[in-house]
């Protein structure tokens, strides 16, 4: 099943609400998600394998943004559902572009989220109307993500478009991502959240070594930026606020991953690295 929606609509927030686990990170920034990453919530009922992906985008050119809009693309291709998560009493051109991209015979289902944010909640019907005149979803289900209202009713719809079959994933599987990949986000998503907004979007993290010694693990990272100057600001006076954001890092990683964490983390220059082909790669974008 697949997750998909503009920027900033709250899809990760949807995926770790469903998954009971934070495997996606999130922000209050709009394309804080960059890669795509399945979560797997497993129930008595049903084992749901929700892809996660970036939001869908227009405005920025780049080769990363390219990916990006690419794997919201693969991540609509071959699953047995979608939901098309929108912010509720509202629809944008963001919204009608992700709906457009929506294939033939995949039933999908609308979430429209931070429905706990909106004051006039008589403006929730008429938006649900004008959102089945856009498309013919399956089901219309107010959420809000954050809070957990109407979680419940979005799952029943889910879990009544799956296919019947045996659980692909153990019962105790949250995500199809490794360890290494999930300390990078961290990392990034603390970037996300402490500073505003040049900083988080010119920066990319890669684990330059992953290793565990009789239960520690000892994680070598690399932040890179586009600048000298950002890179100083990344850093802060004495390397304080760059020690503040692995610290906080760090902590998550203990949390989701059940033991200790030495993460030690290298702030890097490297001018063009949204363009540049072989750091892409090398970073699996």
């Amino acid at each position: 099943m697949a997750i998909v929606g503009r920027p900033n609509v709250g899809k990760s927030t949807l995926v770790n609400a469903i998954v009971g686990a934070r495997i996606s990170i999130t922000s209050k920034k709009p394309q804080t998600t960059r890669f795509r990453l399945l979560g797997i919530a497993t129930s008595d009922e049903a084992q749901i394998i929700l892809v996660d992906t970036p939001g869908f985008q227009t405005v920025h050119r780049s080769r990363l943004n390219e990916r990006m809009n690419r794997a919201v693309r693969d991540g609509l291709a071959g699953v047995d559902t979608i939901v098309v998560v929108m912010e509720a009493g509202k629809v944008d051109a963001g919204d009608r572009e992700v709906i457009a991209l929506l294939p033939m015979g995949t039933p999908a289902i609308a979430a429209l989220n931070k429905v706990d944010r909106l004051r006039d909640k008589a403006r929730l019907l008429p938006n649900m109307a004008q959102i089945a005149s856009l498309h013919d979803f399956a089901a219309i289900v107010p959420i809000s993500a954050e809070k957990g209202s109407g979680l419940d009713a979005l799952l029943v719809e889910i879990t009544r478009l799956l296919p019947e079959g045996d659980p692909l994933y153990a019962q105790d599987d949250l995500t199809d991502r490794d360890e290494r990949f999930l300390a990078a986000e961290f990392i990034r998503e603390k970037i996300f959240r402490a500073f505003g907004d040049e900083i988080p979007y010119a920066t990319m993290v890669a684990i330059d070594s992953f290793g565990t010694e009789r239960g520690l693990r000892r994680i070598h990272a690399s932040v890179y930026v586009d600048k000298a100057s950002q890179r100083a600001i990344l850093l802060g006076e004495g390397g304080a606020r760059m020690k503040a954001i692995g610290s906080a890092a760090r902590q998550d990683m203990e949390q989701l991953f059940g033991g200790k964490v030495f993460l030690e983390i290298w702030v890097r220059v490297k001018s063009g690295w949204a363009d540049d082909e072989r750091m892409l790669n090398r970073i699996g974008y």
